[in-house]
């Protein structure tokens, strides 16, 4: 896999790279911002990009703290990080860019395209395909939070291994979507794993430190880093298969009785939706066993809208729940000393 030029700089060296894109109506002149570090010695080239859809700045935070993390001293290969993508989109605190399209399903895209195709072209033809593998970094939507969670191809080897090592507990089979990054990775060839954790529009401590972990992991599984000297218990993740969205019965007020993580059972009650005068509520049950992975945060609810994202399971469901948990008890802020080497200031609140 060969580098592009652009990214062509002295082993042991690092450089701020500028992708001219198109410029606001205003005449100023936007650039997707790379940051190109190089190891002293040969190896693979990862790109991890954040802010595909341009509210989902969780990712911006973790590329912040990989780029000072004192692993990288002994990188080997190349690391493109890209905190930015969708830089219009980031500047409107918007998922989409202005001509209202998703540059997650604008792949490919084209030179001479829309706003989006164009986007989408530049990212995947100046970076994408000059790297050997990929993580993306997501959130929830507005109003939507996940659970920690990596989405992957799971019947392509290298991303399966990618997906396994990074360390979260929850690992979806994600088949690639029809213009996603994912899809057009995998046409060309090139292994790309997506992170999904937190809520649009919001920093979430737990979602970043594990963030920063699990991109840390793979850099160290796919040769990147040297093994790390420290041994900890790692939680070994549990594979999905299937997921499904609960959805609300009537419009109303929604009262969610779980957190994101929570196990239910079938038949659970997990919320309850009622008029604001408080004459009718109906429940929400869960219809199968799973993990809580995702939920929407607005207690407004119409009729038919997406309330709570469940897992389903082979495995044992109390053997899963106890993944998640040790999972959250090992990236809690209020339980943790903070060790240096694996985050670079206190958490944000």
């Amino acid at each position: 896999m060969s580098v592009s030029t652009k990214f062509d700089i002295p082993p042991g060296s690092g450089q701020l790279v500028s992708l001219p894109v198109a410029r606001l109506y205003t005449h100023n002149d936007l650039s997707i911002d790379v940051q190109a570090v190089r190891g002293k010695r040969k190896g693979p080239t990862l790109f991890v990009s954040a802010a595909i859809h341009g509210d989902e700045i969780n990712g911006v935070e973790i590329v912040r703290r990989l780029l000072q993390h004192p692993a990288l001293k002994n990188l080997r290969g190349t690391l493109l990080a890209i905190p930015i993508v969708n830089v219009h989109g980031f500047l409107n605190n918007s998922r989409y860019l202005p001509d209202g399209r998703d540059l997650n399903r604008s792949f490919p895209g084209s030179a001479k395209g829309s706003l989006a195709g164009r986007v989408a072209h530049t990212f995947l033809d100046e970076i994408v395909r000059h790297c050997s593998h990929g993580i993306d970094l997501h959130t929830g939507a507005r109003h939507r939070g996940n659970l920690p969670q990596i989405r992957a191809d799971m019947n392509n080897e290298a991303t399966r291994q990618m997906a396994e090592v990074f360390g979260v507990p929850v690992v979806l089979h994600s088949r690639t979507r029809d213009g996603s990054l994912r899809e057009v990775a995998a046409d060309n060839d090139i292994p790309v794993i997506t992170y999904e954790a937190g809520e649009a529009l919001r920093f979430d401590e737990v979602a970043i430190r594990a963030g920063v972990k699990g991109v840390i992991n793979v850099m160290r599984h796919i040769g990147m880093l040297p093994a790390s000297r420290r041994r900890k218990a790692k939680v070994p993740p549990v594979l999905s298969d299937e997921s499904y969205w609960l959805r609300a019965s009537e419009s109303g007020i929604l009262r969610a009785l779980v957190p994101v993580g929570a196990k239910v059972e079938a038949g659970d009650t997990v919320a309850m939706i009622s008029d604001p005068f408080g004459s009718k509520s109906v429940e929400i049950n869960a219809s199968t066993a799973g993990i809580i992975i995702g939920r929407t945060y607005l207690p407004l609810v119409h009729e038919g809208e997406a309330l709570f994202h469940i897992a389903k399971y082979k495995a044992n469901i109390d053997r899963v729940y106890s993944r998640v948990e040790a999972f959250n008890e090992q990236h809690e802020p209020d339980t943790e000393k903070y060790p240096p080497s694996d985050i670079d200031e206190p958490p944000i609140y």
